[in-house]
């Protein structure tokens, strides 16, 4: 049996929207979430956090406070991800239609209003609550979905 596999994500409300992420290439899924990724060993949390949201954003981000640690896992199978977010905000940049993630998973970035993520597909299911809301939250473990 393998470990869980660490995540960090960023919710970066900008104008009162909140950034999100495609990372399926070829319009395989329409699925957002929040940007972030894996962890590298020997780096904190933030330093990973802000790493991976420039690779697939092109922002600097001052990382603040967690706000949710959500979990979800692939029933029928091995997969197992615990995901820290943290609160972000952007020190420097701007979202440009030409920025490419140099690991080619994030295929679009987009910032949505509150209204507008009850029209998209997105996980987890907590994240409107998170990032208009306040204080640290802890989503279960939840089936993944594509």
């Amino acid at each position: 049996m393998t470990s869980p596999r660490l995540a960090v994500r960023a919710i970066i409300l900008h104008e009162n929207r909140l950034l999100m992420v495609n990372a399926y290439g070829g319009g395989r899924s329409d699925l957002w979430c929040a940007p972030g990724g894996g962890v590298d060993r020997g780096a904190s949390l933030p330093d990973n956090l802000a790493r991976e949201v420039f690779e697939e954003t092109g922002l600097t981000v001052a990382v603040n406070t967690p706000c949710l640690v959500n979990e979800f896992h692939d029933p029928g199978g091995t997969f197992h991800q615990v995901d820290v977010y943290f609160r972000c905000t952007i020190t420097t940049g701007t979202i440009t239609p030409d920025w490419q993630d140099p690991e080619g998973i994030v295929t679009q970035r987009r910032f949505f209003t509150r209204e507008q993520m009850a029209g998209i597909r997105f996980k987890p299911d907590s994240l409107p609550d998170v990032a208009w809301g306040a204080g640290l939250l802890y989503d279960p473990l939840e089936p993944i979905v594509i």
